[in-house]
Formats: structure tokens, sequence, C-alpha cells
């Protein structure tokens, strides 16, 4: 493995040398040294700069919003889990939207810990149906909870979310957002969100190994009042744990550090430039795959993420072992039953970069003669 791999998958993305640095200053105790909650909770308000980016920039201060931010020690999953451990109890009728395999491994969560999972998928190459959103609340509620995911990381899309949260909120269901691999790279919508999950290890480029929730009032009411049969997975004592300066159990004080040294990279670009970059770097990527005679997952391009291009390609394992091997670049092919039809490029993150785009494209294109 040479210094010079280029790492180009959709999560864990490329840690900058600034984050790699902050991770290996001395590690406090984070459970007696009180700059410790200090820095905790100073972390926690740069991440709801970055949870409200884009959308939400209206000049509400960190403190006037409806969520809190909290960090979870943990991989992205553990979010997804929490989520599902501390709002559904025994019997809750839960709609898990699907588009791709993380929406639809929503529903294993909710039978997991007691819940009635109701599914409603559209195709894998498509995007949410607001409207078949709302015929499945008509005719199959009530429900308690939904679920979703903002960028199906597997096949690339991206889910407009705004129309099917309005009609959420029309019926009264709390809602329960995927949003590991959009969070930081392009605008999400947090303020129609009850429970908004991040991770570290995607587009904010630090290790994984952290989870991020925006958890809203009412979300946090219902959690109170549910009975969650966990400990690491129970969101609960989370609410007031930063502010009474203790945590439910010894936090990750050096992922924290190099979580911080990440955001501090973003909010110094600029988030609008950020979601920009992405963009841009996006749009190249699926220029250059088209020049090769490559189509997206998707059905229409406009459904795509921009953090993420998931190509349609014959023995995509092959492809991928070969960019490997023959120009030291680490891409992802499709997931489960898609493994060898999909190969995927990951420009998000420290790797929303048009040089490292051009790159990894250039090899491909050798591959591929």
């Amino acid at each position: 493995m040479s210094d010079d791999r280029l790492r180009m998958t959709p999560g864990p993305t490329e840690v900058p040398t600034a984050v790699r640095q902050a991770m290996s200053e001395p590690t406090p105790n984070p459970d007696l040294e009180p700059e410790f909650f200090e820095f905790y909770r100073s972390l926690t308000d740069k991440l709801e700069t970055i949870y409200h980016a884009g959308i939400d920039a209206d000049g509400t201060s960190a403190s006037e919003r409806d969520e809190d931010v909290v960090v979870l020690g943990g991989e992205g999953i553990l979010g997804l889990e929490a989520a599902i451990a501390s709002l559904v109890g025994e019997g809750d009728q839960v709609l898990c939207l699907s588009n791709g395999l993380y929406g639809e491994g929503f529903a294993d969560f909710v039978e997991n810990y007691g819940g009635e999972a109701v599914v409603s998928e559209v195709s894998w190459r498509e995007t949410l149906d607001v409207d078949v959103v709302a015929d499945v609340l008509e005719e199959e509620g009530p429900f308690d909870v939904a679920t979703m995911v903002h960028c199906e990381t597997p096949t690339g899309t991206l889910n407009d979310l705004e129309p099917v949260l309005d009609v959420l909120e029309e019926y009264d269901v709390l809602s329960v957002v995927d949003a590991v691999s959009s969070l930081g790279g392009t605008p999400v919508p947090t303020g129609k969100i009850d429970v908004c999950l991040g991770a570290s290890q995607k587009c904010l480029s630090a290790p994984p190994g952290l989870t991020t929730c925006a958890v809203s009032e009412r979300a946090w009411d219902r959690i109170e009042s549910v009975e969650n049969p966990t400990l690491y997975a129970d969101l609960e004592p989370w609410r007031t744990a930063a502010d009474e300066e203790w945590f439910p159990y010894t936090h990750l004080a050096s992922n924290l550090y190099g979580l911080d040294a990440a955001v501090d990279l973003l909010l110094e670009e600029g988030l609008d430039d950020v979601f920009a970059r992405h963009e841009e770097t996006a749009t190249l990527c699926r220029e250059r795959a088209a020049d090769l005679g490559l189509e997206t997952y998707a059905e229409d391009e406009a459904d795509c993420s921009p953090t993420v291009t998931a190509l349609d390609v014959e023995r995509a394992t092959d492809v991928q072992q070969a960019v490997l091997e023959e120009h030291d670049i680490v891409l992802a092919t499709g997931l489960g039953d898609l493994e060898d039809e999909i190969l995927r490029i990951g420009h998000m993150g420290h790797n929303a970069r048009t040089d490292r785009v051009e790159r990894t494209m250039d090899a491909i294109a050798n591959v591929l003669e």
C-alpha cells in the first residue's frame, strides 16, 4: 500500500492532515475534566451550523433552534439503531420509506425492537414519491414514526425530502432521516426532521467512529415516554448529559478532536462553497462517465446525489480490482445482489476535488479500454 493511494470510496473518505494531527493531541479524561465538556458543547454548536446550512440559514442562532445535536460514540449505524430503539415501543406502527438498501434496512430495526414495520418501496433506480407516501398514510395509518434515507449510498440517489416531510407533518408522524452520506456535502432539511442522523466518516472526512444526531423537542418528548431496552443505543440520557457535565459512557476523546478539526475545515471554507464543490465534482464525474458510455444506476440523472456516483458497470468487481492494482485507487461496488453491477465513486468530503475525480476517471477509462 503506497502513501499516494487514492481512496475514492463513498465513506470512509480520505482524512485530511489537520484531522489526523488533532487526533494525536494528548488525550484528556472526558469524564473528569471540565474543559472537555466545554469543548464538546462547542463542537455540537458547530455541528448545528452544518445541519442547518443551505436550507435553514435564516439567521437563527443555534440556541434558538428546535433541535439539539448530540454525538454518540459509534459508527453511523449506531445512530440508525439508537433512533429506532429510542422512539419505537412494542406494537408501534412505523412507516419505512424505501428506495434502497438502507431505507429497507430500517424495517429490521423496527421489528427487532417490537414495532410493526410497514415498508413503502419504490424502484431502487428512482426516488421517493410524495403521492405514494400520502396514499399509504391515508390507507394504512395511523403511524407513530416514519423512516427514510436522504442519500442512498449503495445506488447513489438523493431523495427530495421536503415534500415528504411536509405530508408527514400533516399526519403528525415523527420523522427519522438517515443523512449519513449527505450531511456536510449537500443541504439537509433538518428543520423539518425530528431525528436527523449523520456520521463522521462521510462528507465530514473524519475517521469512522462517531454518530451525530439532531433531535427535535417533540422527538425528545417521545423518547422519554418509550421504554428502551438498551443502554448504548439509548438517546434519552444525551438530552441533558452535556449541560450536566457527564456522559452515559466514556466518550471517544481523540475521535471527537478529529471531528472538531474536520468541522472547522468545512466552516473555514464556507458551507455554500463546500456544497458548490460537491456539485462541481459530481457533474464532472458524470460527464466523464458519459464520455465512456457509462450510465448512472438512477434512471434520471437529476436524482443522483452530489456526494456519490453509482454507475451501471458489467463485472464491476473486476473493474474495481483492476483500478486498485493498476492505478492504486480504491473504488466501491454495489452491495448485496448489486455487487457486480454497480461501480461507485465517492466524491464526498475531502475527496470532492476535481483533480481527484479526473485521476479516478482516467484510471477507469484506462481499465475499460
